[in-house]
Parts: structure tokens; sequence; C-alpha cells
């Protein structure tokens, strides 16, 4: 009866420790408004060994505010300062006809590169590819020199590169003469000569560039004899002849692909077929050019000079001399709108550069016979001043110190 006793009570003191004691029946009542919590949850020997996770206690939820979005800066606008010039557009009034092979066109590029501070000019580019002055069939540029200049008034200035396609026979009827032969020399020298006469005509200065050294040594050979012939034909023109031999060879004169360019910077400056020009060395070209249209330009009188009209002498007799407020009261007339009665100011001959040349031992006036220099001793004149003079510039003796003047070095100094 005992170890049943017992029994009941080992079993109910197991019961307490696996429930986790009693639960209280009896809840506290919730006061109104608050949220209802869920009851502690006891530990227990089965939370012991499984380890079950106690929930957490539920948060009141809390209103989210709202934020103001954020507005984001604009980046400042970067200023981009330039070293170059701006250029004011300006009427093109002066045009430089580029006309040849295709070694033309590569230098007219390069001098519309070197002339873009001159926004008065334009470089007209006519240059046909694989042109030159044998194959007339071709392209005849003697004729066609001549219809450019005449299609387009504004040519100040015509630039001319032929030679490295020219190594051809030429056709003298049914006659064919070979490269470089006399006669072809002959044929050749004229229409060169053709082709400046078209620029001569219409007085248009003429710059004609010579071939430079090419890879191949032969055809360097013959374009020196083709040089020498553009030289003397355009010289005899009037024209001038752009040597550009010396600006792509080495020290020992022969042909060179690298080289300073315009900047003084080594370079490529040929292609990889030793006739081409790589865009620095077109550039460097151009710029042999460019020195000879730039002292051109300068010799072209401009086209924006206005002459004032000279009043017109009555009877014969001439104009009264301006007075030196004449300007000053045509002006007030003009503004106050009163008919300005006076006539207009005559313009001042412009100075010459130099005046009349005399001769510093010459006579003062045509007929006069006193020289214009006189002797030194005549010069100084007569008296104390005149041996001062003589004792310091003819026998180099200083003068005597003075108190109180800066050559004065005695001590003591005398007060």
């Amino acid at each position: 009866m005992r170890l049943r006793s017992l029994f009941m009570v080992l079993a109910a003191a197991l019961l307490v420790l696996v429930t986790g004691g009693p639960v209280s029946i009896a809840q506290n009542p919730v006061p109104p408004g608050r949220i209802p919590q869920a009851p502690p949850q006891g530990r227990s020997l089965f939370n012991m060994f499984w380890q079950i996770p106690e929930k957490p206690a539920t948060q009141p939820r809390q209103q989210r505010q709202r934020v103001a979005p954020v507005q984001q800066r604009r980046a400042p606008t970067r200023v981009v300062v330039r070293d170059d010039p701006v250029i004011p557009k300006v009427d093109v009034n002066h045009h430089v006809l580029v006309i040849g092979d295709t070694l033309a066109g590569q230098i007219a590029e390069g001098l519309e590169d070197s002339l873009q501070d001159r926004a008065d000019v334009a470089v007209e580019n006519k240059a046909k590819a694989d042109s030159g002055l044998v194959r007339t069939d071709f392209y005849d540029w003697p004729k066609a020199a001549a219809e450019l200049l005449a299609a387009d008034a504004k040519v100040m200035v015509g630039v001319v590169v032929l030679g490295p396609n020219d190594r051809q026979v030429i056709r003298e009827g049914e006659i064919t003469h070979e490269p470089l032969s006399e006669r072809w020399l002959q044929l050749y020298k004229a229409r060169i000569e053709a082709v400046a006469t078209a620029f001569s005509a219409k007085r248009v200065p003429l710059i004609w560039v010579g071939a430079p050294a090419m890879q191949n040594a032969r055809l360097s050979a013959d374009l020196t004899t083709l040089n020498d012939l553009f030289r003397k034909s355009t010289e005899a023109a009037g024209g001038e002849f752009v040597d550009l031999w010396g600006a792509y060879v080495d020290s020992e004169n022969r042909y060179t692909a690298m080289g300073p360019d315009v900047n003084g910077q080594v370079a490529r400056l040929r292609l990889g077929d030793g006739v081409h020009f790589t865009k620095a060395g077109a550039r460097k070209a151009a710029h042999f050019v460019d020195v000879v249209i730039r002292r051109i330009l300068e010799r072209t009188p401009t086209q924006n000079v206005i002459a004032l009209p000279v009043p017109p002498e009555a009877e014969g007799t001439p104009a009264p001399a301006p007075q030196p407020m004449d300007v000053e009261r045509l002006i007030d007339r003009m503004v106050s709108g009163i008919p300005t009665d006076l006539p207009l100011v005559p313009v001042a001959p412009p100075r010459p550069l130099a005046g009349p040349i005399l001769p510093l031992t010459g006579a003062v006036s045509p007929g006069g016979d006193a020289a214009l220099i006189a002797s030194i001793q005549e010069a100084r004149g007569r008296g104390d001043v005149a041996a001062g003079l003589d004792r310091v510039f003819g026998q180099g003796i200083a003068p005597e110190p003075r108190p109180g003047r800066a050559d004065d070095f005695r001590w003591p100094r005398s007060n």
C-alpha cells in the first residue's frame, strides 16, 4: 500500500516537472485600451532538452514617417577656356586655287590648316588624282586652269603641284617620244608654259611647288630634271618656285620618311608607298607655300579703303585752306539737321616712306655756296665756353669739380 502511494507521489512530481507546473485558471482582467499579451511560457523539462525558442513579445506597429525626397543638386556647367583665338566671320575676298595631282590635294589640306587665322582667305582644292601634263587625253591642265580662273574672279594666287605621274611617253601625232628625251623635254616645257600663261593672262600670282624626293631612286633622279624645268618656266612667267627637296631628305641628300614637322618634333612625314605625305608631312609642305602666300597678301591692296571727295576748285582758284574749327562746325550742323554749306575737308596726302636724299656735305640750297656742316672750331664758337669744350672733348681733360655737384669727391666737404 505504501509502495503504491509512493509511486503515485513520484508520478505526480514527474507530471509537474513535465508540464511546468500548474496553470492558473483565473486570468487577470485586461484593462480597456491595452493589447492582451500571451502568458509567459513556462520552463519545462521538455524545453530544456529540445531547446524550443521562446516567441518574442509582439511590439506595437509604429507608423512610418514620410521622408521628404532629397533634391539632387545640378552639377555646375563647366566652362572650357580655349587658347586659340576666336576669329570673327568676315567675307571671303581671296581664293587660293590649288591644282595638280594627289600631292596637290594633300598640300591644299595643309593650307586649310595653316590659313585658319585668315578668315578672309579660302582654299579652293581642284586637284585631280593621277593627272599630269603628259596625258592631255585624260586631263588637260592648261585648258582646265584657264577655265577655273575665268569662273572664279576671287582667285588671288594659284598653287600648282605636278610631276610624279609624268614619266610616260608623249604622243605627237603618230610619233611617241620617250620620257626625258630631247623632244619630250621640249613638249613638256611648252605645256608648263601654257599653264603659267593662263595665270599671267589673268594677272594672278603663280606658285609652282616642286616635287619632293621619292623612295624610288630612279624616280627621284627624273624629278630633279622636271623640277629644273618647273623653276625656269615659272620664274620666266613672273611666278615663284617653292623647292621642297631639302625638307624630305637626310644629311646625305637621301630620301627619308622621318623628319622634323612644323613644330620641330620628329614625326613620320611620308606614307609607306614612298610618294605621298602623311598629315604631318602635308602640313610641313604647306608651311613653305604659306610663307609665300602671306607675302603676296601683304602686297595685295585692301578693298575697304574709301576715298573722300575733294571740293572742286572755283574758277581755277585753289580752295581755301581748312580752318581748325571747320570739322567741328560741320559735325554740329549735321547733328542739328541744318543744311551743311561747308565744303568737305580735303584728305591730307599720304606721307612718303622716305624723304629726299641730301648729302651732308652738300649745299644748303641749290644756288648757295654755304656748306651744310661747318668746321668743329666754328661749331664750338669762341670765348671761355669754347675753351672749356675744347679742353673736355678735344684734349680729354675732365672739368674741375664744383662744390655740391655729383663729381665733388673732396673730403672733408666744405659747407
